[in-house]
């Protein structure tokens, strides 16, 4: 069962096109009255989400801006959010690499938190990523996290049927079958204790798949029954094509022609109705090679001039799909461009600020010192020679701190031990060269006038008294 699929075409259905154009609208002239930071975030992704299928360029721009702002507000929950969005439009074009370098940021992003079932979602996401680009193993590497971590929570259903549904398909793509099987099982038991028929149909469609890769013929075609009985019941005509197909691919090891070629044309009819390119060619090639092998020459090279069409249509969409990919890069590539210069010009902002402090720090000293040598009271020079070592030394920690938090990994608690033992070799340091540069200041400093008499008397009076 090809999961992967139901996600990968959705670009190429504009299905409900109006109705999506009226929310986007409705979500604009929202965003045109909001003022609230976090609450623009969330409208913005909205509305990314929203255009992902039939204008995912504009739906980049719009998600990249949304974290953008969020960074600058420091909004993680949004950040987390634009992340995902921006990751689903990459996925839904088929940019699989950068989706799955999205969902990666966003893990890093959500481990901050305490939120587990994002957490979980995060992996499942990254997980699914690799299985569309054919990394079994380290997508049952993902899951796996995600479900240990979906175990010590509750009314996560959804989340743990997603798991095993997708672990059942990996494990169909390596050809293990008991754990295939095992897992199908295992998500329709979540299902059916859901009441989910979409869900109960796609694990039906998953183990009727299982069966009949081991020749147990009765039992696959159960679940492909009742499969489909569900599907429909859910209106998932997607899921429906494989299951009719997958009877068909049943009766035809059957020899039981007449009901292989029913359930075949079936599913290609539902599969050109609905516009489903990889199912559409599926039953094409089954029933070029079903009626090839009836000796229906007509038939069989009727449906293989469908195959032939189809290639050539899923050829198209896959250059029209390269295109988006190479045109996303490059939007990607400005963006980058554009936010580093942002920050670019933030550190440069900031390395100003500091060059200014130390050009101030040494220009106020001389200024003090250059008070000191007019007529000035001695308590203005005392509190002068204060600020200036408190401005020093507080410049010395402000320049130690990013140092300090890189070294640290920004841990509070190192950090604060850090500076307790800075701050007890800097405060008696301060104490002490204050104190010597108060008395160097006091005693360097010209008397006032009354001052310089006294001082004269004292002389005359000792000069006197010696005699």
């Amino acid at each position: 069962m090809n999961l992967k699929i139901i996600f990968f075409f959705l670009f190429c259905m504009p299905l409900g096109l109006f109705a999506q154009k009226n929310v986007v609208d409705s979500l604009y002239q929202l965003l045109d009255k909001e003022k609230t930071d976090t609450n623009r975030v969330k409208l913005m992704c909205d509305i990314g989400y929203e255009l992902r299928v039939n204008d995912p360029e504009k739906a980049l721009v719009i998600s990249n801006e949304a974290l953008l702002l969020a960074k600058k507000v420091k909004y993680l929950n949004g950040q987390s959010k634009s992340l995902g969005t921006i990751a689903i439009i990459f996925r839904l074009i088929g940019n699989f690499p950068l989706a799955l370098e999205y969902n990666l940021k966003r893990l890093k992003l959500v481990e901050k938190t305490n939120n587990k079932k994002s957490f979980a979602g995060a992996l499942i996401n990254i997980g699914f990523m690799y299985v569309n680009q054919e990394e079994y193993k380290k997508a049952r590497e993902y899951y796996y996290k995600a479900d240990s971590v979906l175990m010590e929570l509750d009314n996560v259903n959804d989340e743990r049927f997603n798991i095993a549904l997708n672990m059942g398909d990996v494990y169909d793509k390596l050809n293990r079958n008991d754990s295939a099987f095992s897992y199908f099982t295992k998500s329709l038991g979540i299902a059916r204790q859901i009441k989910n028929n979409d869900y109960e149909g796609m694990s039906m469609v998953g183990l009727g798949n299982s069966y009949l890769k081991t020749g147990q013929h009765l039992l696959a075609m159960a679940n492909y029954q009742s499969g489909i009985v569900n599907l429909k019941e859910a209106e998932n005509d997607d899921l429906l094509c494989e299951a009719t197909l997958g009877l068909a691919s049943l009766f035809k090891k059957l020899n039981q022609n007449d009901s292989a070629l029913f359930y075949a044309r079936a599913s290609f009819t539902l599969a050109q109705n609905d516009g489903f390119l990889p199912r559409h060619l599926d039953a094409a090639k089954f029933l070029s090679a079903h009626y090839k092998d009836e000796k229906n020459i007509d038939s069989s090279f009727f449906y293989l001039n469908y195959v032939q069409q189809l290639n050539d249509s899923i050829n198209s969409k896959s250059r029209i799909r390269q295109s988006q990919v190479l045109s996303s890069n490059e939007q990607v590539r400005q963006l980058e461009i554009a936010e580093n210069l942002a920050l670019v010009k933030k550190e440069r902002k900031q390395q100003l600020q500091l060059l200014f402090i130390a050009i101030f720090i040494p220009g106020f000293f001389i200024i003090t010192l250059l008070l000191s040598r007019i007529r000035m009271p001695v308590k203005l020079i005392k509190v002068l020679g204060v600020l200036s070592l408190l401005i020093l030394f507080e410049f010395l920690t402000l320049l130690l701190h990013p140092y300090v938090k890189e070294l640290t990994h920004h841990t509070p608690v190192y950090e604060m031990l850090i500076f307790v033992s800075i701050a007890a070799i800097i405060i008696p340091t301060h104490h002490r060269v204050e104190q010597w540069l108060i008395n160097w200041l006091t005693k360097n400093r010209p008397l006032f006038a009354g001052n310089k008499l006294k001082m004269k008397r004292s002389k005359i009076i000792k000069k006197i008294t010696e005699a």
